[in-house]
Protein backbone atom coordinates (compact mmCIF):
# COMPACT_ATOMS: atom_id res chain seq x y z
CA UNK A 1 0.00 0.00 0.00
CA UNK A 2 1.82 3.04 -0.94
CA UNK A 3 1.59 6.12 1.34
CA UNK A 4 1.15 8.22 -1.61
CA UNK A 5 -2.25 6.95 -2.66
CA UNK A 6 -3.16 7.34 1.32
CA UNK A 7 -2.41 11.23 1.20
CA UNK A 8 -4.33 11.68 -2.43
CA UNK A 9 -7.21 9.86 -0.25
CA UNK A 10 -7.25 11.65 2.55
CA UNK A 11 -7.00 15.10 0.45
CA UNK A 12 -10.16 13.60 -1.04
CA UNK A 13 -11.78 12.95 1.80
CA UNK A 14 -10.93 16.83 3.12
CA UNK A 15 -12.04 18.75 -0.24
CA UNK A 16 -14.83 16.49 -1.33
CA UNK A 17 -14.03 16.28 -4.99
CA UNK A 18 -11.55 14.85 -6.93
CA UNK A 19 -11.13 17.73 -9.02
CA UNK A 20 -10.81 19.91 -6.21
CA UNK A 21 -8.16 17.51 -5.05
CA UNK A 22 -6.29 17.83 -8.50
CA UNK A 23 -6.25 21.46 -7.77
CA UNK A 24 -4.84 21.50 -4.21
CA UNK A 25 -2.01 18.50 -5.15
CA UNK A 26 -1.20 20.02 -8.69
CA UNK A 27 -1.99 16.73 -10.11
CA UNK A 28 -3.94 15.99 -13.58
CA UNK A 29 -7.25 14.63 -12.16
CA UNK A 30 -6.65 11.31 -14.07
CA UNK A 31 -3.88 10.78 -11.49
CA UNK A 32 -5.66 11.17 -8.56
CA UNK A 33 -8.25 9.04 -10.45
CA UNK A 34 -5.55 5.99 -10.88
CA UNK A 35 -4.10 7.02 -7.66
CA UNK A 36 -7.49 6.10 -5.68
CA UNK A 37 -8.31 2.82 -8.14
CA UNK A 38 -5.37 1.52 -7.37
CA UNK A 39 -5.68 1.81 -3.29
CA UNK A 40 -9.56 0.39 -4.05
CA UNK A 41 -8.32 -2.67 -6.44
CA UNK A 42 -5.51 -3.45 -3.55
CA UNK A 43 -8.32 -3.31 -0.96
CA UNK A 44 -10.88 -5.37 -3.12
CA UNK A 45 -13.37 -2.77 -1.63
CA UNK A 46 -14.49 0.56 -3.57
CA UNK A 47 -13.82 3.77 -0.85
CA UNK A 48 -16.30 5.89 -2.62
CA UNK A 49 -19.75 6.48 -4.00
CA UNK A 50 -20.16 8.27 -6.63
CA UNK A 51 -23.41 10.02 -6.67
CA UNK A 52 -24.15 12.26 -9.45
CA UNK A 53 -21.60 14.65 -8.84
CA UNK A 54 -21.04 13.94 -5.36
CA UNK A 55 -18.46 11.43 -4.02
CA UNK A 56 -19.24 9.87 -0.60
CA UNK A 57 -17.56 7.45 1.75
CA UNK A 58 -18.12 3.79 1.53
CA UNK A 59 -18.32 1.88 4.63
CA UNK A 60 -15.19 0.77 3.67
CA UNK A 61 -13.24 4.25 2.95
CA UNK A 62 -15.19 5.35 6.46
CA UNK A 63 -12.87 2.45 8.26
CA UNK A 64 -9.56 3.01 6.15
CA UNK A 65 -10.20 6.46 7.05
CA UNK A 66 -8.33 6.98 10.85
CA UNK A 67 -5.64 4.29 9.79
CA UNK A 68 -5.04 6.60 7.08
CA UNK A 69 -5.15 9.51 8.75
CA UNK A 70 -2.95 7.75 11.46
CA UNK A 71 -0.18 6.80 8.62
CA UNK A 72 0.25 10.68 7.73
CA UNK A 73 0.99 11.46 11.70
CA UNK A 74 3.14 9.24 11.30
CA UNK A 75 4.88 9.83 8.39
CA UNK A 76 5.04 13.57 9.02
CA UNK A 77 7.12 12.58 12.52
CA UNK A 78 8.98 10.79 11.54
CA UNK A 79 10.31 13.47 8.79
CA UNK A 80 10.37 15.97 11.68
CA UNK A 81 12.67 13.57 13.99
CA UNK A 82 15.13 13.21 10.98
CA UNK A 83 15.71 16.98 11.04
CA UNK A 84 18.60 18.59 12.55
CA UNK A 85 17.75 21.43 15.21
CA UNK A 86 19.26 23.94 12.69
CA UNK A 87 16.54 22.52 9.90
CA UNK A 88 13.76 22.83 12.69
CA UNK A 89 10.63 22.94 10.24
CA UNK A 90 7.04 21.08 10.02
CA UNK A 91 3.87 23.45 11.71
CA UNK A 92 2.43 23.72 14.80
CA UNK A 93 -1.37 23.81 15.01
CA UNK A 94 -2.18 26.41 18.22
CA UNK A 95 -5.34 27.17 19.95
CA UNK A 96 -6.54 30.13 22.01
CA UNK A 97 -9.11 32.48 23.18
CA UNK A 98 -9.07 35.62 21.54
CA UNK A 99 -7.55 37.12 24.52
CA UNK A 100 -4.69 35.43 25.00
CA UNK A 101 -4.24 35.26 21.52
CA UNK A 102 -3.97 39.22 21.17
CA UNK A 103 -2.40 40.02 24.34
CA UNK A 104 -0.19 36.83 25.50
CA UNK A 105 0.56 34.83 22.60
CA UNK A 106 2.12 37.36 19.97
CA UNK A 107 5.67 38.09 21.91
CA UNK A 108 5.68 34.35 21.97
CA UNK A 109 4.83 33.77 18.55
CA UNK A 110 7.17 36.66 17.39
CA UNK A 111 10.18 35.42 19.48
CA UNK A 112 9.94 31.64 18.02
CA UNK A 113 9.82 32.70 14.51
CA UNK A 114 12.58 34.50 14.64
CA UNK A 115 14.54 31.49 16.11
CA UNK A 116 12.96 28.82 13.86
CA UNK A 117 11.54 30.76 10.60
CA UNK A 118 10.84 27.59 9.04
CA UNK A 119 8.32 26.35 11.14
CA UNK A 120 4.55 26.87 10.37
CA UNK A 121 2.39 28.35 12.84
CA UNK A 122 -1.58 28.00 12.67
CA UNK A 123 -3.31 29.54 15.12
CA UNK A 124 -7.25 28.32 15.69
CA UNK A 125 -9.42 31.08 18.03
CA UNK A 126 -11.79 29.52 19.98
CA UNK A 127 -13.73 29.15 23.47
CA UNK A 128 -11.59 26.74 26.23
CA UNK A 129 -14.32 24.03 26.37
CA UNK A 130 -13.93 24.18 21.67
CA UNK A 131 -9.91 23.87 22.18
CA UNK A 132 -10.01 21.29 24.70
CA UNK A 133 -12.13 18.74 22.47
CA UNK A 134 -9.97 20.01 19.56
CA UNK A 135 -6.62 18.65 21.61
CA UNK A 136 -8.34 15.25 22.19
CA UNK A 137 -9.46 15.24 18.53
CA UNK A 138 -5.41 15.84 17.47
CA UNK A 139 -6.98 18.43 15.41
CA UNK A 140 -4.74 21.27 17.30
CA UNK A 141 -1.48 19.92 19.14
CA UNK A 142 -1.26 23.00 21.62
CA UNK A 143 -3.64 25.26 23.54
CA UNK A 144 -3.74 28.04 25.64
CA UNK A 145 -6.99 28.59 28.03
CA UNK A 146 -8.29 31.32 30.13
CA UNK A 147 -10.09 29.67 33.00
CA UNK A 148 -10.05 28.13 36.56
CA UNK A 149 -7.29 26.01 37.28
CA UNK A 150 -8.24 22.44 35.99
CA UNK A 151 -7.32 18.97 35.28
CA UNK A 152 -7.94 16.41 32.70
CA UNK A 153 -6.81 12.97 33.19
CA UNK A 154 -6.04 12.37 29.39
CA UNK A 155 -4.12 15.94 29.49
CA UNK A 156 -1.46 17.79 30.31
CA UNK A 157 -2.08 21.25 31.78
CA UNK A 158 0.06 23.52 33.47
CA UNK A 159 -0.50 27.03 35.03
CA UNK A 160 1.55 29.64 33.37
CA UNK A 161 0.45 32.31 35.13
CA UNK A 162 -2.72 33.31 37.89
CA UNK A 163 -4.68 36.73 35.96
CA UNK A 164 -5.51 39.62 37.69
CA UNK A 165 -9.11 40.72 36.51
CA UNK A 166 -10.41 44.15 36.06
CA UNK A 167 -14.12 45.84 36.67
CA UNK A 168 -13.52 49.07 34.48
CA UNK A 169 -15.80 51.70 33.45
CA UNK A 170 -15.29 54.83 31.45
CA UNK A 171 -13.54 57.75 33.30
CA UNK A 172 -16.39 60.02 35.12
CA UNK A 173 -17.87 56.94 36.14
CA UNK A 174 -20.34 57.30 39.15
CA UNK A 175 -19.06 54.28 41.13
CA UNK A 176 -15.50 55.28 40.49
CA UNK A 177 -14.81 57.09 43.84
CA UNK A 178 -16.12 53.85 46.23
CA UNK A 179 -14.03 52.29 47.64
CA UNK A 180 -15.39 48.89 47.66
CA UNK A 181 -17.50 47.95 44.69
CA UNK A 182 -20.19 45.37 45.40
CA UNK A 183 -22.31 43.18 43.65
CA UNK A 184 -25.51 45.35 45.03
CA UNK A 185 -24.08 48.82 43.67
CA UNK A 186 -23.87 46.71 40.00
CA UNK A 187 -27.93 45.79 40.40
CA UNK A 188 -28.98 48.67 37.88
CA UNK A 189 -25.65 48.88 35.57
CA UNK A 190 -25.56 47.96 32.09
CA UNK A 191 -22.88 45.38 31.34
CA UNK A 192 -20.75 44.93 28.53
CA UNK A 193 -20.19 41.19 28.17
CA UNK A 194 -17.60 38.79 26.53
CA UNK A 195 -19.36 35.85 24.41
CA UNK A 196 -21.85 33.25 25.85
CA UNK A 197 -19.23 30.36 27.57
CA UNK A 198 -16.16 32.21 28.65
CA UNK A 199 -15.02 31.16 31.83
CA UNK A 200 -14.47 34.45 33.69
CA UNK A 201 -17.57 35.79 32.72
CA UNK A 202 -19.01 32.87 33.80
CA UNK A 203 -17.43 33.14 37.40
CA UNK A 204 -18.40 36.87 37.38
CA UNK A 205 -21.86 36.05 36.60
CA UNK A 206 -21.95 33.04 39.47
CA UNK A 207 -20.52 35.79 42.14
CA UNK A 208 -23.29 38.58 41.16
CA UNK A 209 -26.20 36.09 40.61
CA UNK A 210 -25.09 34.53 44.45
CA UNK A 211 -25.83 37.91 45.91
CA UNK A 212 -29.15 38.45 44.01
CA UNK A 213 -27.62 40.45 41.31
CA UNK A 214 -29.14 40.31 37.78
CA UNK A 215 -28.13 43.12 35.55
CA UNK A 216 -30.14 43.90 32.64
CA UNK A 217 -29.77 45.03 29.84
CA UNK A 218 -26.70 42.65 28.78
CA UNK A 219 -24.80 43.75 25.85
CA UNK A 220 -22.11 40.70 24.41
CA UNK A 221 -19.29 41.05 22.08
CA UNK A 222 -17.35 38.81 20.51
CA UNK A 223 -14.28 41.18 20.84
CA UNK A 224 -12.41 42.64 23.29
CA UNK A 225 -11.22 45.55 21.43
CA UNK A 226 -15.55 46.07 20.69
CA UNK A 227 -16.18 46.08 24.64
CA UNK A 228 -13.02 48.26 25.76
CA UNK A 229 -14.10 50.86 22.59
CA UNK A 230 -17.75 51.00 23.97
CA UNK A 231 -16.99 50.93 27.74
CA UNK A 232 -14.96 54.10 26.78
CA UNK A 233 -17.64 55.63 24.72
CA UNK A 234 -20.20 54.92 27.90
CA UNK A 235 -22.44 52.19 26.88
CA UNK A 236 -21.20 50.11 30.50
CA UNK A 237 -18.74 48.46 32.19
CA UNK A 238 -17.21 45.62 31.91
CA UNK A 239 -15.29 42.61 33.40
CA UNK A 240 -12.03 41.70 32.23
CA UNK A 241 -8.50 39.98 32.59
CA UNK A 242 -6.19 43.03 33.80
CA UNK A 243 -3.71 41.95 31.10
CA UNK A 244 -6.17 43.00 28.36
CA UNK A 245 -7.13 46.70 29.78
CA UNK A 246 -3.44 47.36 31.44
CA UNK A 247 -3.01 50.37 28.28
CA UNK A 248 -5.71 51.78 28.39
CA UNK A 249 -5.55 52.05 32.48
CA UNK A 250 -2.37 53.47 31.99
CA UNK A 251 -2.99 55.80 29.73
CA UNK A 252 -6.26 57.13 31.01
CA UNK A 253 -8.78 55.90 28.78
CA UNK A 254 -10.53 53.45 31.45
CA UNK A 255 -10.78 53.50 35.05
CA UNK A 256 -10.45 50.05 37.11
CA UNK A 257 -13.20 50.22 39.80
CA UNK A 258 -12.37 48.75 43.85
CA UNK A 259 -13.42 45.17 42.85
CA UNK A 260 -12.47 42.32 44.88
CA UNK A 261 -11.96 39.47 42.16
CA UNK A 262 -10.42 36.56 44.62
CA UNK A 263 -12.95 34.62 43.42
CA UNK A 264 -13.34 35.28 39.82
CA UNK A 265 -9.90 34.82 39.08
CA UNK A 266 -8.37 32.64 36.53
CA UNK A 267 -5.04 31.56 35.30
CA UNK A 268 -3.25 31.16 31.64
CA UNK A 269 -3.08 27.71 31.33
CA UNK A 270 -1.17 25.25 28.78
CA UNK A 271 -2.79 22.15 27.87
CA UNK A 272 -1.73 18.94 25.16
CA UNK A 273 -2.68 15.33 25.19
CA UNK A 274 -1.14 13.22 27.24
CA UNK A 275 -0.17 10.38 24.53
CA UNK A 276 0.95 13.72 22.27
CA UNK A 277 4.75 13.37 20.60
CA UNK A 278 6.88 16.54 21.60
CA UNK A 279 7.95 17.53 17.93
CA UNK A 280 10.98 19.45 17.95
CA UNK A 281 9.12 22.42 16.46
CA UNK A 282 6.67 21.52 20.26
CA UNK A 283 9.54 20.85 22.61
CA UNK A 284 10.76 24.11 21.29
CA UNK A 285 7.95 26.55 21.24
CA UNK A 286 7.11 24.85 24.63
CA UNK A 287 10.93 26.48 26.04
CA UNK A 288 9.84 29.77 24.35
CA UNK A 289 6.43 29.91 26.35
CA UNK A 290 7.61 28.92 29.73
CA UNK A 291 10.53 31.55 29.28
CA UNK A 292 7.87 34.15 28.52
CA UNK A 293 5.80 32.60 31.28
CA UNK A 294 8.96 33.89 34.03
CA UNK A 295 8.47 37.37 32.15
CA UNK A 296 4.74 37.89 32.78
CA UNK A 297 5.18 36.55 36.20
CA UNK A 298 7.72 39.29 36.90
CA UNK A 299 5.74 41.72 35.81
CA UNK A 300 2.64 40.54 37.59
CA UNK A 301 4.79 41.00 41.14
CA UNK A 302 6.07 44.42 40.22
CA UNK A 303 2.31 45.69 39.36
Amino acid sequence: MESRHLFTFLVVVEVGSFTRAAQKLDYAQSSITAQIQALEAELGQPLFDRISKKIILTDAGRRLLPYAQEISKMHTMAQDALRSETELAGSLRIGAPESLAAFRLPGIIKEFRELYPQVQIILKPGACWELVDCVRSGELDLVFLLQPETEHKDMHIESLIHEEMALVAPLGHHLAHLEEVSPLDLKTETILHTETGCSYRLLFERHLNSYGVFPDPKLEFWSIEAIKQCVMAGLGISFLPFVTVKSELAEGKLVKLNWNDESQRVATQLAYHNKKWKSPALSEFLLTVQKHALVWNGEALVN
